[in-house]
């Protein structure tokens, strides 16, 4: 596919336990779902039966302080390694371990199951902060069947529009890791997302091409919020996956 160099990936996360933070990466297996291996194991509070998630920090304030990782590399379609999860205190569970759900139940304050499926469309928990613009509450969204993503699979985000968040609003702190991609894509000053006004989209259709990897992205309606600092707007930053070519995904 013909093309104009748009820019080089400098970051690239995969988040093997949905809401823990993740493992950062020099390359990475991509296939139609994304990231082999991306949010493919997430936590079911026992009560709910609702995917736990750091979107509802009111009831679990502690999930980004937990890091997980994979301990062999997964591959698309083939079988899911088991995960290693360590707490802040250095110490280590592994999926499947007769303590591993005691132990994380006990960290985060609720009974909670690790679980790589669920029988239907999983629902997440999420809380709406009392910010300008949006009535506090809590609340639940469903996501499809798969890796537990929120809405698509592969979520990049430019150099360009984390300056322009700088140039905005010059008291906050956009750090990449609060917006939790799986590429950071160093884009020479331009903004290739179609985000003129901060996530204001008009679903447009782009598609943009890396070596071995061919990326199409549209610029959806909606919103996303941090965790646990408040972003200056309230809408989309990035640019979420549409497809994705089977491929090798590599920083640099």
């Amino acid at each position: 596919m013909a093309g104009t160099r748009v820019g080089t990936v400098r970051g690239l996360w995969r988040y093997p336990v949905k809401s823990m933070l993740g493992e950062e990466l020099a390359e990475a297996d991509v296939a139609e779902r994304g990231l082999a291996g991306d949010r493919a194991y997430a936590l079911l509070a026992a009560a709910t039966g609702r995917v736990v998630s750091a979107k509802n920090p009111k009831r679990w304030p502690r999930m980004f302080q937990l890091r997980a990782s994979y301990v062999s590399r997964p591959s698309p379609g083939g079988p899911l390694p088991a995960v290693r999860i360590e707490f802040p205190d250095g110490t280590e569970v592994e999926s499947g371990g007769p303590e591993t759900e005691e132990r994380l139940s006990g960290f985060l304050g609720g009974k909670v199951r690790l679980v790589t499926s669920t029988p239907e469309r999983a629902a997440v928990e999420e809380y709406t902060p009392p910010i300008p613009g949006l009535e506090e509450g809590f609340g639940e969204f469903q996501i499809p069947p798969g890796p537990f993503h929120d809405s698509t699979p592969v979520h990049v985000v430019t150099t360009a529009t984390l300056a322009r968040l700088r140039d905005r609003y010059p008291e906050g702190r956009f750090d990449v890791r609060r917006f939790r991609p799986n590429v950071l894509l160093e884009t020479d000053g331009q903004d290739i997302e179609g985000v003129a006004s901060l996530g204001e989209s008009s679903g447009s259709q782009t598609s943009y091409q890396f070596p071995e990897a061919n990326f199409s992205f549209g610029t959806p309606r909606g919103g996303c919020r941090t965790v646990p600092m408040r972003n200056p707007s309230p809408r989309n930053l990035g640019v979420p996956r549409r497809r994705f070519s089977p491929s090798c995904a590599r920083r640099g």
